[in-house]
């Protein structure tokens, strides 16, 4: 089965993701885990609130399909985290290992990228997954209000051009992400206390 757990920054994506894995490897199945561009640096899934785990870094030229055909014993999962990040391409091949192979692939990303629009490995998840579940850990706005969208700050401005993937929140960078509501988000106010 392929699943797509999607939300907002902050909402525990990479936390369920573990969960998941620790679930799925205690009871004896073999899976691999797998991500891309993630806060903690190449091959690591790490979650805001302090777990991590080594995983396959996934690259534009990885073919996921040729990795799990060359694993050493059976994978029955993937847990793939920031898929969002994937290539089209990616998504159609993990979809081909539910089909094929009958691995489970377990998928966690954004829906939408700074702009709140879709992201295209994600909008191909919506359309291929078996099951699609938004992540209920609910995610606030400054104002209080549910937060759905992530802003993309750069230099204290909420910014509405510029790449759909740049990594922000590191030291010095001038850019940051902010999880805002959708009125916040269309009105670039990032809060009382934020300049």
């Amino acid at each position: 089965m392929l699943r797509f757990f999607w939300g907002p920054m902050d909402c525990g994506k990479s936390t369920l993701a573990l969960q998941m894995d620790y679930n799925q490897a205690r009871q004896g199945r073999q899976g691999l885990v797998l991500t891309t561009i993630d806060r903690a640096g190449p091959a690591q899934l790490s979650s805001r609130i302090g777990l991590a785990r080594d995983a396959v870094e996934v690259t534009a030229e990885l073919h996921l399909a040729e990795l799990v055909r060359t694993q050493p014993r059976p994978v029955d999962y993937l847990i793939c985290d920031e898929a969002s990040f994937y290539s089209v391409d990616q998504i159609e091949q993990l979809a081909d290992l539910v089909d094929v192979s009958d691995v489970d692939v377990y998928a966690f990303g954004l829906a939408t990228d700074f702009r709140s629009q879709l992201f295209p490995a994600a909008k191909r998840l919506f359309e291929l997954a078996d099951e699609v579940v938004r992540m209920q850990v609910e995610v606030l706005c400054w104002c209080g209000r549910r937060g759905l969208l992530n802003a993309r700050v750069v230099n204290g401005v909420v910014a509405r051009e510029g790449e759909q993937v740049v990594i922000g929140d590191t030291v010095g960078d001038g850019v940051r992400y902010q999880v805002l509501c959708r009125r916040h988000h269309r009105l670039g106010e990032l809060g009382p206390s934020v300049g």
